[in-house]
C-alpha cells in the first residue's frame, strides 16, 4: 500500500509510536546505498523522521549532501517506509526536537557534544500497518 503522508491514519501513526528500530538507506558520494539500523521519530505534524546522530557518521555527511532517503520498520507482516528529501542539521533547535522524539519513543540519549540530526521531509509511505 503507498500512501501519501497527508492520508496517514491512527494506525500507521501508533505504530511508528511502538518500540521498533529500522533500517535508515541514504547514497554515498558514489551513489550507492549506505543502510544501517538505527531509532527514529515521525512527526506527523511537520511529516518529518527525525534521526540522532554524531557529526562524523557516514549517514549525516551522506545527509548533508541532499537527494532521498527512506527509513524501514518492520514487525512481521507489518512494516513501514517513509521516503522524502534528506538534509542533515546542527541548529540546536532542530537537534533538540530529533532528541525529544527519540527520548519519546525509546528512551533518553546519553549527552555528546558533537550530536547532530538527520531529517527526512516524508512525501511518500508505503507498508502495512
Amino acid at each position: 500500500m503507498a500512501i501519501t503522508p497527508g492520508e496517514v491514519g491512527d494506525d500507521v501513526l501508533a505504530f511508528l509510536r511502538e518500540y521498533h528500530l529500522a533500517s535508515l538507506t541514504t547514497s554515498r558520494a558514489d551513489g550507492s546505498p549506505h543502510v544501517v539500523p538505527v531509532g527514529f521519530s515521525y512527526d506527523d505534524t511537520s511529516r518529518t523522521v527525525r534521526i540522532i546522530t554524531f557529526a562524523s557518521s557516514q549517514k549525516y555527511r551522506n545527509a548533508l549532501r541532499g537527494g532521498r532517503a527512506a527509513v524501514s520498520q518492520v514487525d512481521g507482516g507489518r512494516w513501514l517506509t517513509l521516503e522524502g528529501t534528506v538534509s542533515g542539521t546542527d541548529d540546536p533547535a532542530r537537534v533538540a526536537l530529533a532528541v525529544e522524539g527519540y527520548a519519546a519513543r525509546y528512551r533518553q540519549p546519553g549527552e555528546r557534544p558533537d550530536r547532530v540530526a538527520v531529517e527526512i521531509a516524508v512525501d511518500r509511505i508505503m507498508g502495512r500497518a
